[in-house]
């Protein structure tokens, strides 16, 4: 079991996905990539929302929905974890489906910016090779 108090979520209050759906997204994400495993707990409410800078309400929502997907679990007077009978998405197919809503929203952008595909391509080039 992996200590999560340390999770590093990053928001991005202008991009137009709400608050509560960039959390879920992240934590899809750390779940299918290995970070987060089953039996995982999740930080509390109230710590992550006050890491995080925002209302409790919207760390509540995405661990709410997160639930009602099978991705996490209550614990009895402890919190939240990954769902201990949730396997991660093996197939490359299943974690590039993740990757979607981000990749949607990054052509959004850059369209709006009147950036053409070959810019953004290349930028989105850089920022991989600079990850890795």
């Amino acid at each position: 079991m992996t200590d999560t108090t340390g999770i590093l979520l990053q928001l991005a209050p202008s991009s137009g996905t709400p608050i509560y759906r960039q959390v879920m997204e992240q934590l899809q994400r750390m779940v299918a990539s290995g970070q987060l495993a089953a039996g995982d707990s999740l930080p509390s409410v109230r710590c992550l929302a006050r890491r995080l800078e925002v209302n409790p309400m919207t760390i509540s929502k995405a661990y709410s929905l997160l639930e009602s997907q099978g991705l996490v679990e209550r614990q009895r007077g402890k919190g939240m974890r990954i769902a201990r009978n949730f396997t991660r998405p093996e197939t490359l197919a299943a974690r590039l489906a993740l990757l979607r809503p981000t990749l949607a929203e990054a052509a959004r952008q850059s369209e709006q910016l009147g950036i053409s595909a070959e810019h953004a391509l290349q930028l989105f080039d850089q920022q991989l090779r600079k990850s890795t």
